[in-house]
Formats: structure tokens, sequence, C-alpha cells
């Protein structure tokens, strides 16, 4: 049994004051991949990882990003798409030699060179699981049919702002698509299957948004974001985990924001994914969001989504 948690922890410092730690050796997930650790490689709290070895990958924007894999055993390969990558073991933070990283998909998807430095993606080989698994953290973006743009008067600056985050998002997708079908593809030539974890900051659906009418003009529930979503999805492609164990089921969500009572009356959205592909899908037993039932007990504004796949059956 492979039990695999992806966790937007919304700064690593943070999350290890709120609690984090607890929540690792309470559920002991075998993988745990992390978004928005947002730390200097130096600066990380070591002990936070016991009983883990970790391949994080920081980015170069400071207080942003970052993404990292924890896993029981050390991993067989790491990939990214470019950029400096650590590794922690034992409470000792090192460097990975350059050489003994791969770049994910084997080449890198034109669009995507602009990110390369952001730390968005890793993607790692168990050791012990005939399983690749990748972690994505992807651009929030923005709308210009959000109600704070259209009621605001905006300055020239600021509608500028908002329309560059758009733009960004979109061009991450051009390049994340065919990426994601070269990792995919690479995996199973590789004999191994392939999830994608992660905070893809895009809801899928109506029954992913609680307050889903209003979200039609906001930056992850626009049109072309659900399309471009769909369109990575299908039975012989990759498969949305959570939602084929929970077909007709609100949520369940995996965002809140910290204003108001958004989590408390659960007005949340379904956001941070496993993306299986069809023979791995079919493995999960069970898989859930993990939501805190106390709001002053919230670790992050994310929670973590845990899949229990049955690797026996592979």
């Amino acid at each position: 049994m492979l039990t695999l948690a992806t966790y937007n922890v919304n700064g690593i410092r943070a999350a290890q004051r709120r609690g984090f730690g607890g929540w690792v050796r309470r559920r002991c997930p075998d993988v745990i991949c992390l978004q928005e650790v947002r730390c200097p490689a130096d600066k990380v709290p070591l002990d936070v990882f016991d009983g883990y070895h970790v391949v994080y990958c920081p980015g170069t924007l400071a207080g942003r990003n970052g993404v990292a894999v924890m896993t029981r055993t050390p991993v067989a390969a790491v990939r990214t798409w470019g950029g400096q990558v650590f590794s922690i073991a034992g409470g000792q933070l090192s460097p990975v030699a350059p050489e003994l990283v791969g770049m994910a998909g084997g080449t890198l998807a034109r669009p995507l060179a602009e990110f390369v430095d952001e730390g968005r993606y890793i993607e790692v080989d168990l050791a012990d699981e005939p399983v690749t698994v990748g972690c994505l953290y992807l651009p929030k973006g923005d709308s210009l049919l959000a109600p704070s743009v259209r009621t605001r008067t905006p300055t020239p600056e600021q509608l500028e702002g908002v329309r560059g985050r758009y733009e960004r998002k979109m061009r991450f997708f051009e390049g994340f698509g065919p990426q994601l079908a070269r990792s995919r593809r690479a995996a199973l030539r590789a004999g191994r299957q392939f999830v994608l974890v992660g905070d893809f900051n895009v809801a899928r659906d109506t029954a992913d948004v609680k307050n889903w009418r209003p979200a039609q003009k906001a930056s992850g529930f626009l049109p072309e974001e659900r399309a471009w979503l769909a369109e990575q999805l299908g039975p012989r492609t990759l498969v949305d985990v959570v939602r084929s164990l929970h077909p007709d089921e609100n949520g369940p969500y995996s965002w809140w924001s910290w204003m108001g009572q958004a989590f408390a009356r659960d007005t949340g959205w379904r956001i941070d994914y496993h993306l299986a592909t069809p023979r791995l899908a079919r493995t999960a037993v069970s898989g859930t969001t993990e939501r805190d039932e106390d709001p002053s007990a919230r670790v992050s504004d994310h929670c973590p989504v845990v899949v229990e796949y049955d690797t026996a059956q592979l």
C-alpha cells in the first residue's frame, strides 16, 4: 500500500509553528509532496522532516514557491526543469550534484523556459514502488473580470499587472500540457505508472467550488482554465483520482480563504489534485481531503489531499 499526500503548506516555517510536524507524525504518509515551501534552502527547519528523505527545489524567488518531495526511502531518481535541487536526510542539508538531476520529460517545452528557476515542479522515481511522482505548483494567475478589478477603478499600472498575471498563467498552460504528456509517457516507457499531484490553482467543475456562480469570473475558475484542465484528463491518459472516488460529492474542498468565515462555513475550492495514469488510478482504495474541524488548528489555507494506492495490484 502506498499512502501519498499532497499539501500546499503556505510556507514551511509557518506550517511548522502551526502543527505540520504533528500532522506528519499522526498520519505517517509514505510520500508527501509539498508546494509553497517558500524558504531558502539554508533556512529550512530540518527537524520538521525527521524520518524522511527530502528533495527540495526552492527556486530563486525570495519567499515564494518552492516544491519538495518527502519519502521514507531515498528516491531512485529526481528530475526538474532546471534550478538547484537540495537533499535533506538525517538532519543534514546538501546540494544535489547537477549531473544527478535529470530533465523531466527529457526536453523542456519552450514556453516553460521563463519558469525554470521558480521552484514549480519536481519529479521523482520511487525506489520501492514502480511509480513516478510529479509535484506541481501552478501559477495563480488573475482575471480582468474579477469584482475587485471591475468595481475599484484600478490604475493603468494595476490593470497591466492583472493582465500580465493572466497571460503568464496562459503561457504556463501552453507549455505544461505537452510537458506533462512527456513526463507521463517517459514513465510508462520505463515501466512505471505516473501520478501528478499538487496545487493547480484551477477548479474543474461546479462541484469543485462552493460558490461557483460568482467564481466563473475569478481566476481559477475561468472557462479557459477549466478547459485546459479537462484537456489533460482522459480514460487513456490521466484520471482525477479523488473525483473518481467521490463522483457525486460537492468537493471535497482543499482550499479556503483565510478571510471571514470561509473555513467555518466550508466555502471552499477543490484545486489540489492527484492525476494518475489509469492503471494506477484503479488501485486507489481511498482518498479525500483531510480538513481540520477546528479553524484555529489550520496549518495552511490548504489542507492535505491523501490517497491510498494498493500498488500490489500493479
